[in-house]
């Protein structure tokens, strides 16, 4: 079992900057590979960004690659998200996920644990 806490998000003006971060409990956070995804209002959930359990490989959906950088530390079992010149079109609420595979995926139906989800409003 992996429990997943997201920071708290909040509003910021476009081209600013915000970084999420995801606590993960649980012995095995190492193994994981480690996923953000987003909703925004009206929209399906979709993908963000990946990372693999060693960091060695990185995704990133092609709305954010550039922005965005997904990055963790294993002796801290946390994940963050740095989101750098930020759009009106970034505001959703943001998930993390937890994926035993330990290889990092665009697909939501392979993550095992999820976390509460965290809103970022990004205002024109």
């Amino acid at each position: 079992q992996v429990l997943l806490v997201e920071s708290d998000g909040g509003v910021v003006q476009a081209g600013g900057s915000l970084r999420l971060s995801c606590a993960a409990s649980g012995r095995t956070f190492n193994r994981y590979a480690m996923g953000w995804f987003r909703q925004a209002p009206g929209k399906e959930r979709e993908f963000v960004a990946a990372i693999s359990w060693s960091s060695g490989s990185t995704y990133y959906a092609d709305s954010v690659k550039g922005r965005f950088t997904i990055s963790r530390d294993n002796a801290k079992a946390t994940v963050y998200l740095q989101m750098n010149s930020l759009k009106p079109e970034d505001t959703a609420i943001y998930y993390c996920a937890a994926d035993h595979r330990g290889l990092g995926s665009q697909n939501q139906s392979e993550y095992d644990y999820w976390g509460q989800g965290t809103q970022v409003t990004v205002s024109s």
